[in-house]
C-alpha cells in the first residue's frame, strides 16, 4: 500500500520527517524516500531500496546530508519516490499512494497530444508518480492539476507535494479510500497517513482531510484549496489488516475495532454452538491477535499463544516478491509452545484468508506439534474479488483467491453467478464452501466474519466503507 509523512516547520524538519516516515514502515516493504527544501540549497531528494533493510537503517545518515524547514517522506510498495519535477508550475517534489488502473491509457493519451516523453524504467514501464505529475502539470495551478488528475485516474491516488517555496500541498484520494491526517505542533504542521506517527513527535490531532480535499500547509496555517466531496469509501481492510494497532481512521481506533470484531464472531459462534470444547483461542500473529483477544474475552475461552513469531532476524514474510520465499520465511518464524498445542483443541483467528497458502502451512505445523483439532476463524468476510483500488490483493487474480478456486471446484463457472450465496454461511452454497475449504486445509471448522458484523465492528455506515473485495460493490 504505502504511506507518506510531511512537515512544514519554523525549524529544521528532517528529524520529524525521518521518524514520521519510519512509523509507516508496516505499510510497504519495497522503497523509502525523503525530500527536503532549504532556502539556500533548494530541493534535495534521496531514495533507497528497503526490501531487506529497515527505513531507519538506510536513512540514518540523512541528518548529515539533508536539511530544510520543510520535508516529505514516503514508504512505497511500487515505484521509487519522491520524484523531483520541473514544470510550468515550478520545481517540486512529489510522492503518491494508491493504484492507477488506467495508467497505460493515460500515458498514451498524454504522449499523443503533448509530444513529450517519460523516463522509462525496466520493461518500458513509467513511474506512476511521474505519470501523476504529468497530469497535474497540464493545468495552471496545483489545485486545478490535482483535481484534474483525480478526475481522470481510475483507481486511487493520494498526493503529497513539496514546493520550491517550502509549502506542502496534500490531497486525499477522490473518495477517501486512504486516510490523510493533519497534526499541529509548536513549530508548525504535519501531514500523515498514520496518526501515531505525529503523536509520538508531540503533534496534536488537527483534523482529517475529507475525500478529495486539497490543502496547502505552511508553518503558520493550513489553507483549504479545494473542499472535500460528499462520497466516501474508506478501505475496510485498514482496520482488519493494514492499519497499525494504535492508528485511528475516521475517529475509529484499529485495536479496539479488532476487539469488537472478535467479540462479534464469538457471539455468533455461541449462538451456533460451534466453539464448544475449545481449549484455547489464539491469533495468527500479528494482526490476527487482537481479533482473537476480543473473541476470547467474549467467549470466556482462555487466550493463548501456542506458537510465537521469531522476528529478530527474519523480516516480514511478505517482503519477498517470491511466494515460495515468503512461505519459507513465514515457516522459519513459527516456534511452537508444545505445552499449549499437544492434545489441545485450538481455535485461531486470522485477519483474513486470501490464497490460504501460508495458513495451510501454519495449520500443518500445529498438527505436526500435536494439536488435536484446529478451528479457524477469519476476521473478515470471504474475499471474492481482487482489489482494484489499493495493493492489498492487486497481484492476486480472482482465480488465485481460495474462495474463487473452491467455488470453481464445487460448481464450475455457474458457481460464479452465486457469489453472494457462497459468502453467506446460512445458505447451502455457503456451507459447502466452508466445508470444502476445511477439507482442503484440514480445519476442524471454518467461519468468516459476516459483512454486517464487520461494518458493526468498524462503526461507520456501510455506504462510507469500501468493501469491493468482499461484495464487488464500488
Amino acid at each position: 500500500m504505502g504511506g507518506f509523512f510531511g512537515a512544514a516547520l519554523k525549524r529544521d524538519a528532517i528529524y520529524d520527517v525521518f521518524f514520521g516516515t519510519d512509523y509507516h514502515s508496516h505499510l510497504a516493504p519495497r522503497r523509502g524516500g525523503m525530500a527536503a527544501y532549504d532556502e539556500k540549497i533548494g530541493l534535495q531528494r534521496e531514495i533507497h531500496n528497503i526490501s531487506n533493510s529497515p527505513f531507519r537503517t538506510k536513512f540514518e545518515h540523512i541528518f548529515d546530508e539533508m536539511k530544510g524547514c520543510s520535508a516529505i517522506g514516503c514508504i512505497s510498495d511500487t515505484d521509487p519516490q519522491p520524484l523531483l519535477i520541473r514544470s510550468n508550475l515550478g520545481t517540486y517534489a512529489l510522492c503518491t499512494t494508491g493504484l492507477i488502473n488506467n495508467a497505460e491509457q493515460l500515458i498514451s493519451q498524454y504522449l499523443s497530444f503533448s509530444g513529450g516523453h517519460f523516463d522509462a524504467m525496466q520493461g518500458g514501464r513509467v513511474n506512476t508518480t511521474e505519470l501523476v505529475a504529468a497530469m497535474i502539470n497540464q493545468k495552471s495551478s496545483f489545485s486545478e492539476g490535482i483535481r484534474f488528475a483525480q478526475q481522470v485516474i481510475k483507481g486511487t491516488c493520494s498526493i503529497l507535494i513539496l514546493k520550491d517555496d517550502g509549502h506542502l500541498i496534500a490531497a486525499r484520494d477522490k473518495v477517501g479510500r486512504l486516510p490523510v491526517l493533519l497534526g499541529k505542533g509548536e513549530d508548525g504542521y504535519c501531514v500523515s497517513f498514520e496518526s501515531h506517527a505525529y503523536q509520538k513527535l508531540d503533534y496534536a490531532d488537527e483534523r482529517e482531510l475529507g475525500p478529495g480535499e486539497i490543502v496547502e500547509i505552511t508553518p503558520d496555517e493550513v489553507i483549504q484549496l479545494s473542499p472535500p466531496g460528499e462520497k466516501m469509501r474508506i478501505c475496510s481492510f485498514l482496520w482488519t489488516y493494514y492499519g497499525y494497532s494504535t492508528a485511528r481512521y475516521e475517529g475509529v481506533n484499529v485495536e479496539t475495532m479488532r476487539y469488537r470484531n472478535g467479540e462479534i464472531m464469538a457471539k455468533q459462534d455461541e449462538l451456533n454452538g460451534s466453539n464448544k470444547d475449545v481449549d484455547y483461542v489464539g491469533g495468527v500473529p500479528d494482526s490476527g491477535t487482537p481479533h482473537a483477544i476480543g473473541y476470547a474475552n467474549k467467549s470466556h475461552i482462555p487466550f493463548a499463544r501456542p506458537f510465537i513469531k521469531y522476528t529478530p532476524t527474519w523480516p516480514r514474510s511478505f517482503t519477498s516478491t517470491r511466494q515460495s520465499q515468503r512461505n519459507q520465511i513465514a515457516k522459519m518464524k513459527q516456534i511452537a509452545v508444545p505445552d499449549l498445542i499437544q492434545d489441545k483443541n485450538l481455535l485461531f483467528v486470522d485477519d483474513s484468508i486470501v490464497r490460504g497458502t501460508q495458513l495451510q502451512e501454519t495449520v500443518e505445523f500445529l498438527y505436526e506439534n500435536g494439536a488435536k483439532a484446529v478451528h479457524m476463524r477469519s476476521a473478515c468476510p470471504p474475499i471474492m474479488y481482487g482489489c482494484k483500488y489499493l495493493n492489498f490483493s492487486r497481484s492476486t487474480g480472482d482465480m488465485e483467491l481460495i474462495t474463487r478456486r473452491t467455488i470453481l471446484e464445487l460448481e464450475g463457472e455457474e458457481g460464479l453467478n452465486h457469489i453472494d450465496e457462497y459468502s453467506d454461511s446460512s445458505t447451502e452454497r455457503g456451507q459447502n464452501l466452508r466445508r470444502a475449504i476445511c477439507e482442503k486445509f484440514h480445519f476442524a471448522s471454518l467461519e468468516f466474519q459476516s459483512l454486517e458484523g464487520l461494518v458493526e465492528a468498524i462503526g461507520l455506515p456501510k455506504c462510507k466503507l469500501c468493501t469491493y473485495c468482499l461484495d464487488g460493490e464500488e
